[in-house]
C-alpha cells in the first residue's frame, strides 16, 4: 500500500470524525433544553376527603390470633431466620443467638452471644407480646438493637412463628387469649 491510498483513508476517517463532532454541536444549539425553574416534579394532592377512601382491614388482637396459630405454618416462617438462628437445642448461636427456648427466658441471656447494648439494656423476659412487638419492627421496639431484620408485617405469619418458638421448649408456656366477655353477663345458672 502506498503513502496515497493511506492518505485517503486517514482522511476520510477525520473526515467521519468531523462530520459527526460538527453534527453533535449543531444538534446541540439547536435543540437546547432550558434548565427548569425548580428542579423536580410537582406532585398535586387532593387535600381533604376528595375521593372514596379505601376501608382499612378490621385489626385483630394477636391474642386471637394465637388461637388458631399453626406450629407447622411456623416453622416455615422461621426458615426467614435460619440463616441467623439456631432452632434446635443446643445447637449454639450463629451471626444471632439461639431461639431454642426463646419464649419465657430474660432478655439478652442466651450464653456465648454478645448482644448490643440496647439489647442488654431491654431487660425482662420474652413473652409472647413483647415477641410480637419484636417481630413487628425490632428497630422500634428496641431502638439501637443490631438485628437488620425489617419485620414481620403479617400479623398471622406473627402468631404463627411466635407458637412455633413457644413449642421449642421443654415446657411451653401458654400463650395469651383473647380476654373472656364478663362474667357479669352471663347468666347464672339455676
Amino acid at each position: 500500500m502506498n503513502s496515497f491510498e493511506l492518505n485517503k483513508i486517514l482522511g476520510a476517517g477525520l473526515g467521519a470524525l468531523t462530520f459527526a463532532f460538527g453534527l453533535a454541536i449543531l444538534s446541540e444549539i439547536l435543540f437546547t433544553a432550558e434548565a427548569p425553574a425548580k428542579p423536580g416534579f410537582a406532585i398535586a394532592v387532593v387535600e381533604g376527603g376528595g375521593g372514596a377512601a379505601a376501608p382499612k382491614a378490621a385489626v385483630v388482637p394477636i391474642e386471637q390470633l394465637f388461637a388458631a396459630a399453626s406450629i407447622d405454618k411456623g416453622a416455615t416462617v422461621a426458615k426467614k431466620g435460619a440463616a441467623c438462628h439456631n432452632f434446635q437445642e443446643g445447637a449454639g448461636n450463629k451471626v444471632g443467638p439461639d431461639l431454642y427456648g426463646i419464649v419465657g427466658r430474660d432478655v439478652a441471656s442466651a450464653p456465648g452471644f454478645a448482644y448490643s447494648k440496647a439489647m442488654t439494656a431491654k431487660g425482662g423476659a420474652w413473652t409472647a407480646l413483647d415477641l410480637n412487638a419484636f417481630l413487628t419492627n425490632p428497630k422500634a421496639a428496641v431502638p439501637g438493637t443490631a438485628m437488620a431484620f425489617a419485620g414481620l408485617g403479617k400479623d398471622t405469619e406473627r402468631a404463627d412463628l411466635i407458637a412455633y418458638l413457644n413449642s421449642l421448649s421443654h415446657s411451653p408456656k401458654p400463650l395469651p387469649t383473647a380476654a373472656a366477655a364478663p362474667a357479669a353477663d352471663a347468666p347464672k345458672a339455676q
